[in-house]
């Protein structure tokens, strides 16, 4: 199973999903339901608090998000996504692609969880370091 990015698929994704009121309803529903469920929220990367607004969210699959005759849908599992801020999103998605196994030979999903396992312990490494 190839992690590897479609340009085609990856662009419209980018482009409208992300900017689409789909998109902005499905990350309204997820924040409600985390602040509920695990104040205050926290970065899946380095562990800090943040808000809402300091946050973005990561995909750990893709397989709830569909485009289907030109609608997007977004009926991801509230498990499947994890709040990150933008600068640990960055870091997370080029260990991802930047590493061959990760990025071609397992699940989009093993391959975040691996990737933000190695990316946590950069983190606290620095964090310990500074």
């Amino acid at each position: 199973m190839s992690n590897q990015r479609k340009p085609a698929l990856w662009d419209a994704y980018r482009t409208e999903f992300l900017r689409s009121a789909v998109w902005f309803a499905r990350r309204d529903r997820w924040f409600a339901h985390e602040t509920v469920i695990a104040w205050p929220l926290t970065c899946a990367g380095c562990g800090q608090e943040a808000t809402k607004r300091q946050l973005e969210l990561h995909h750990l699959d893709y397989a709830g998000v569909r485009l289907d005759d030109g609608t997007w849908t977004a009926h991801e599992p509230h498990e499947d996504i994890l709040a990150m801020h933008p600068y640990c999103h960055e870091l997370l998605h080029r260990l991802i692609d930047r590493d061959a196994v990760l990025s071609r030979h397992v699940s989009r999903r093993t391959a975040s969880v691996r990737a933000l396992a190695r990316l946590r312990a950069k983190l606290t490494l620095f964090q310990e370091s500074g």
